[in-house]
């Protein structure tokens, strides 16, 4: 019988439906799952109740992970906060809730937005934007991942 050996089932899936797909297609091969860490063995009948046991156990704190997620965030948005990423070409103002124009990188969008225009792709912006000096918020150089996110991002067209 062939195995497959995991080093843990919730590196594997936390879907019991996923768990429950995967175990019927190794069943119909003979191929029988093992995982080091909770030491189970699908070979066996008690081995396969205790692994369903675990995805479903698995799947329930990946979904309650989510719910306290969603519920700490629409706090933080009622009290005022601000949640998320602050967008390329913004900054955070002294009350750490409010956007405000961070003028270098709206340099740097006036300056995508030129190049799509031209007609540039999105390599040869990347090129321009590295020839001016300009570097990514990070201080690395443009890549052209880097500018089909911002065109993505600002819902400009992204055709190479």
């Amino acid at each position: 019988m062939d195995i497959v050996i995991v080093a843990k089932l919730d590196r594997l899936t936390r879907s019991v439906r996923d768990l429950a797909d995967l175990l019927e297609r190794f069943a119909k091969r003979g191929v029988s799952l093992v995982s080091v860490a909770e030491s189970l063995d699908t070979g066996s009948a008690a081995g396969r109740l205790v692994l369903n046991v675990m995805a479903s156990v698995s799947q329930w704190e990946r979904e309650a992970i989510g719910e306290r997620t969603r519920d700490a965030l629409a706090h933080k948005k009622a009290q005022g906060e601000r949640v998320g990423t602050v967008p390329f070409g913004h900054a955070l103002a002294p009350n750490g809730v409010t956007l405000v124009p961070h003028e270098e990188e709206q340099r740097i969008l006036r300056a995508i937005r030129e190049h799509r225009t031209a007609g540039l792709t999105l390599q040869e912006m990347a090129d321009a934007l590295n020839a001016q000096g300009w570097r990514t918020r990070r201080g690395s150089r443009w890549r052209l991942r880097s500018v089909h996110h911002l065109l993505s991002a600002a819902k400009l067209p992204t055709r190479s």
